[in-house]
């Protein structure tokens, strides 16, 4: 019995080594934090920092910063945060603005530099070596703060995205220089070392952009019944990648950042597969490395003489000086606003990851003393709570300033009141149709995406609803696993078209998007049949679509639109669902169009990231094909008999685009003209595979 209990007791004998125990409080850590500092209204991020303090070896010692186990989840938490980065990185975005984030990267690396050396060099005393390495950790940050601007659904926001941009910018130049010095303090900076280092630069860069995407999207085909292999694949390849680089003599978090980069096509942001991705970062991985971050800091130093508080005091104001300039000129250079140069200042003015393994590295080649060790430490954790402020501030104004925007009856179904209705004429054969639901599907919206089944009226009708809804459980699942809700609708009917367009009344529907009448048949003739009574009998916004491959393998959308187009009610509507199609999974838009449509397009700001090209050559519309490349997604805006934008040649375009690219994904749009029912602000969206 006393050896039990002596057993026992040691358990619970601080620091603690169960490993079971440790898991356990640090999830307790992550659950209670944020509802306890809630009421205060304090983000969640700064809990899990100050509680790191608390439990950590300079605090209570509850646990050893050094366990082996939150190192392993600091280290995949730290490398979770810039592969998420990276992967949430809007490549339209950021190649728009390559510039400005290079511009930004530029301002964020050399100001704290500029401000940072002397101030060491001249102040402190340091050496020329002490100085530039502690100089350079100014430059370098943590996108600490991501987190909040993801979940207030901001990120890709243009400030964000300069952010993102130049933070990997300025981290690598950080991370090379931090390498140049301390091959400079070993007498071993030569031309060979530099070869080396650019050698090593070169190959991972051909493994991790050529390589991995045409591994990965070989993968997510062959593997495409087997849901968790594919974040298992997705966790190999990031942490393969921090790996290599770090081999090459780089840190890992540039591999990471590297890694969903790469996969950024691959992963369309409103997929199942991201929603895990996000889910198991931002629920365990994130939290336990912002815990270990606060166990790092021993605010006992500020009291072992004035020179720590000094070295801590000045470190800190030099780097939150550096960031806030660097955020001003930016600011100023790009006519940004007040709450933007804000949100700037807030993501790049935390230091943590990288701050850490430069200065760690330093101390550990006797570069810099316990002076800046420990200074540095106190600007990780004042640097952490500033940035979280301020970006939770920033953030929060700019996520209301974009829900206030007015909206016009037309994309009032982008948010609150969108529906997306799937008709389901065989549900052994719906191909890539839900898929394409879940990409159009906005996340704000309150209604569900229903999945209809229009079945015979025979003696077999019940049997053949049950049988429908048993065989859509997958699709079901691969929803939710997304976050969007799914709901069966069954009718009975002996027309299937007069069900769609009976069901299509009830629910109210304002946009319709139909499976293609068939790969070999005539437009006209299947027009006659089943199409005609629909596009007939319903004045809706109607997408006719044929998916030809998964939607990720595409590389471009074009869209072709006829003279008169922007006249067209359901204008706003499909170039706004286009525009997020073509958001979702990262591909540039090419619209050939009249140029009054450009215009259009230019003054509601909706250019976004597509090229626009002239096209008026309507007496030989296929001309247009010119354009049309491997890959393409193929869009032609028609239009309803009688409408504004209506032309004869219109009539059987589409059947001579599939005779000429049979092998390519098709859609046909035609946009609604009458406005009666639009005053109750509903949208649906229909797909007959």
């Amino acid at each position: 019995m006393i050896n039990f209990l002596s057993i026992s007791l040691s358990e619970f004998t601080l620091p603690i080594h169960n490993p079971v125990l440790i898991f356990a409080i640090l999830l307790f850590i992550i659950l209670i934090a944020p509802i306890m500092l809630k009421r205060f209204n304090v983000p969640s991020i700064i809990g899990w920092i100050i509680a790191g303090v608390i439990v950590g070896p300079y605090g209570i010692g509850l646990i050893d910063s050094a366990n082996a186990g939150v190192d392993m989840f600091s280290t995949i938490g730290l490398l979770y945060i810039m592969f998420i980065v990276g992967l949430e990185l809007d490549f339209n975005e950021f190649i728009q603005n390559r510039n400005k984030s290079i511009t930004f990267g530029f301002y964020t690396f050399i100001l704290p530099l500029l401000i940072g050396f002397p101030v060491c060099y001249y102040l402190l005393g340091y050496d020329v070596n002490a100085s530039l390495i502690t100089a350079s950790m100014f430059s370098t940050h943590t996108l600490v703060a991501y987190p909040i601007v993801s979940r207030l659904g901001i990120s890709r926001n243009q400030a964000v995205a300069i952010t993102v941009g130049g933070t990997i910018l300025t981290d690598t130049a950080v991370l090379i220089i931090l390498a140049l010095i301390l091959s400079n303090s070993d007498g071993g900076l030569n031309l060979f070392f530099l070869l080396r280092l650019l050698l090593s630069l070169s190959l991972f860069s051909v493994f991790i952009f050529v390589l991995v995407p045409r591994i990965a999207k070989w993968f997510f085909k062959s593997a495409d019944s087997e849901k968790y292999t594919n974040f298992i694949f997705v966790l190999f390849v990031v942490f393969l990648s921090g790996f290599l680089v770090e081999v090459g003599g780089i840190e890992p978090i540039i591999g990471a950042f590297a890694a969903g980069l790469a996969l950024n096509r691959l992963i369309p942001h409103s997929s199942a597969l991201m929603n895990r991705i996000e889910f198991f970062g931002n629920a365990l991985f994130i939290p336990i490395f912002l815990i270990s971050v606060g166990m790092l800091v021993d605010l006992s130093i500020v009291f072992n003489g004035p020179r720590t508080l000094i070295v801590a005091v000045t470190l800190t104001l030099v780097a939150l000086s550096g960031k806030w300039l660097a955020a001003y000129a930016t600011q100023k250079t790009f006519k940004y606003s007040v709450i933007q140069r804000d949100l700037i200042f807030g993501l790049s003015s935390s230091h943590a990851a990288a701050t850490l393994a430069i200065i760690l590295v330093g101390y550990r080649a006797g570069i810099i003393d316990e002076y800046i060790l420990n200074g540095t430490i106190i600007l990780i954790l004042i640097t952490c709570l500033i940035a979280t402020l301020f970006t939770q501030k920033a953030a929060k104004k700019i996520a209301i300033s974009e829900e206030d925007e007015p909206l016009t009856p037309a994309v009032m179904g982008d948010f609150a009141q969108e529906k997306i209705l799937v008709p389901i004429a065989n549900p052994s054969n719906i191909g890539y149709h839900v898929e394409l639901a879940l990409l159009l599907k906005d996340k704000k919206s309150v209604n569900s995406i229903s999945l209809l089944g229009v079945l015979p009226n025979n003696e077999e009708a019940e049997r053949n609803i049950v049988s429908f809804r048993k065989q859509l459980q997958e699709f079901i699942s691969t929803a939710t696993a997304a976050e969007v809700n799914v709901d069966i609708i069954t009718t009975i009917d002996h027309n299937p078209s007069d069900g769609i367009v009976r069901i299509a009344r009830e629910t109210m529907t304002d946009l319709v998007v139909l499976g293609w009448p068939g790969k070999t048949a005539l437009w006209d003739k299947i027009l006659g049949e089943k199409m005609n009574l629909i596009v007939k009998n319903l004045d809706k916004n109607m997408f006719i679509c044929h998916v030809e491959q998964k939607l990720l393998t595409h590389k471009r959308i074009v869209v072709l639109s006829p003279p008169l187009a922007e006249k067209e009610f359901g204008f706003a509507l499909w170039v706004n669902k286009i525009s997020k199609l073509s958001s979702e999974l990262s591909i540039p838009i090419l619209h050939l169009g009249d140029p009054e449509t450009q215009n259009v397009l230019l003054k509601q700001k909706k250019a976004g990231s597509s090229t626009f090209v002239p096209f008026t050559d309507w007496e030989s519309p296929m001309t247009f094909c010119d354009q049309v490349k491997e890959d393409d997604l193929i869009v032609l805006i028609s239009a309803h008999v009688g409408y504004i934008s209506h032309i004869p040649i219109l009539e059987n375009l589409p059947s001579k685009i599939e005779n000429r690219f049979p092998n390519h994904s098709r859609i046909v749009i035609y946009p609604k003209q009458y406005v009666a029912d639009d005053l109750l602000g509903t949208e649906d969206f229909i797909f007959m595979p």
